[in-house]
């Protein structure tokens, strides 16, 4: 199948032919009437594959967020392993986000999401086989460190879609593909509980198994239904210049709050229940009826964070949303200490659904910001902002991380998650003193309506 426009598309530069093999040689969607005619059409196809592709990724990115609930005594498995079982997939995941951005680049956006989509099948086939009573803790590690690819679909998949998309609909774009790749985390955990309730907690690898027919049908979709655009290829070097823009760095650390929250939440959420309210969730089932909620809502509130961005300026979205998530932290504190249960969900709740609503007005700052920056130059401001989100998704997924070593290290320094909640309130403290010393306040030389 060869992508091309209408030949109604009018343009003082004729729109170039499109080359074999799903590549469009000519793609400019800040063009109104290239955009009205038969570019939005393509764009929405490429978008509709990437988002499933990308929820899938994510799918068996966080199935460890799950999988760690079937582990019972007779595994021998500790709640400090387990946390280390959660925090090495979201750090292989963090880590290939870099080489993942730069493949659209070298491979095609199409092409690359063929073949990362493929990867899936390495750690789903493996967990469907290898975990069972006597496996030892080192392979589970390893099993854990091969669902990681699925944390690299997310960069790719975001760096290809912001390149179809004109700057006015970015956040929209974005934040629909983005959401839709959350919700991954809270459908594998719905899965996860159909698992434990009809098969029970002796059988965690028909979980993993239940992805291998959909990973088939992701590539195969990507295959027939994606498009690779031309110019990706020629955005050289844009890694290495986006390293050096302050920005890459700041808007780095805003996403370990927002989109770092919402990944070490969610893989860390059932188990901190398990920990923290044992009387009560002293089965897996019983975790497993809570722990899809938070990012379930957080995953469907994303795409409305982008479009509120588009609509007020991520920055002000953004630095509200930070004081929001403060708030919500410190609700789950004071529930932890009084040791009450719903006042704890709310709490922790609350930060899954604005940790989404972060994640959308965050990433809608990126070619905002860039766009103000290189003002006449939009191919210039394209690669950088394309680079900066890889990097940006990267560094914030380092944030799952943490938050699982913060709960770890805190459960065994004092028995208990204070002092992590403690961590994450002086943490988004920070994001909020950052948004407004640097793009909102009176005379900030960033000050725009990012």
């Amino acid at each position: 199948m060869t992508a091309t426009l209408p030949p109604t598309v009018t343009d003082a530069r004729p729109a170039a032919a499109t080359i074999r093999g799903h590549w469009i040689d000519d793609w400019r969607p800040e063009d109104r009437e290239f955009w009205d005619n038969g570019g939005s059409a393509i764009a929405k196809r490429n978008l509709i594959v990437s988002i499933f592709s990308e929820h899938i990724g994510f799918s068996v990115w966080t199935l460890w967020s799950v999988l760690v609930l079937f582990l019972g005594p007779e595994y021998g498995i500790d709640p400090a392993q387990k946390f280390l079982l959660t925090a090495v997939p979201a750090l292989v995941g963090a880590a290939l986000r870099i080489p993942y951005t730069f493949a659209v680049a070298t491979f095609g956006g199409r092409n690359w999401t063929i073949i990362s989509a493929s990867l899936l099948l390495i750690p789903s086939f493996a967990a469907a086989f290898l975990i069972q009573p006597g496996v030892s803790f080192s392979t589970l590690l390893i099993l854990g460190a091969l669902a990681g690819v699925g944390g690299g679909n997310f960069a790719s998949s975001m760096a290809n879609i912001n390149a179809f998309y004109p700057d006015r609909l970015k956040g929209w774009a974005l934040g629909i593909n983005a959401g839709g790749g959350n919700l991954g985390v809270a459908v594998a955990q719905l899965i996860g509980l159909f698992v434990l309730a009809v098969f029970g907690a002796g059988n965690p690898g028909i979980v993993a198994g239940i992805y291998i027919p959909f990973i088939v049908i992701a590539v195969v979709a990507s295959a027939l239904k994606m498009d690779n655009l031309t110019q990706a290829r020629n955005e050289k070097r844009g890694m290495r210049d986006a390293a050096r823009e302050p920005h890459t760095w700041i808007m780095s650390l805003l996403y370990i709050g927002s989109f770092g929250s919402f990944i070490g939440f969610g893989f860390a959420f059932g188990q901190v229940l398990q920990v923290q309210f044992a009387d009560t969730f002293n089965t897996p089932i019983k975790a497993a009826y809570l722990t899809f909620l938070g990012p379930l809502l957080g995953s469907l509130i994303r795409p409305f964070g982008g479009a509120l961005a588009d609509r007020l300026g991520g920055a002000k979205v953004t630095f509200v949303n930070f004081i929001a998530m403060a708030v919500g932290a410190s609700i789950v504190l004071i529930a932890s200490q009084q040791r009450s249960l719903p006042l704890y969900l709310v709490g922790f709740i609350s930060l899954f659904v604005l940790s989404g609503l972060g994640n959308g007005s965050s990433y809608k700052m990126i070619p905002a910001i860039f766009k103000q920056k290189y003002a006449g130059d939009e191919h210039q401001a394209r690669r950088i902002s394309g680079a900066v989100i890889g990097i940006a998704g990267a560094i914030g997924a380092v944030g799952g991380v943490l938050v699982n070593l913060a709960f770890r290290q805190s459960f065994l320094t004092y028995k208990d998650a204070d002092a992590a909640y403690i961590g994450f309130i002086a943490f988004y403290a920070l994001c909020v003193l950052v948004t407004w010393a640097v793009y909102l306040r009176a005379g900030a030389r960033t000050k725009i309506a990012v």
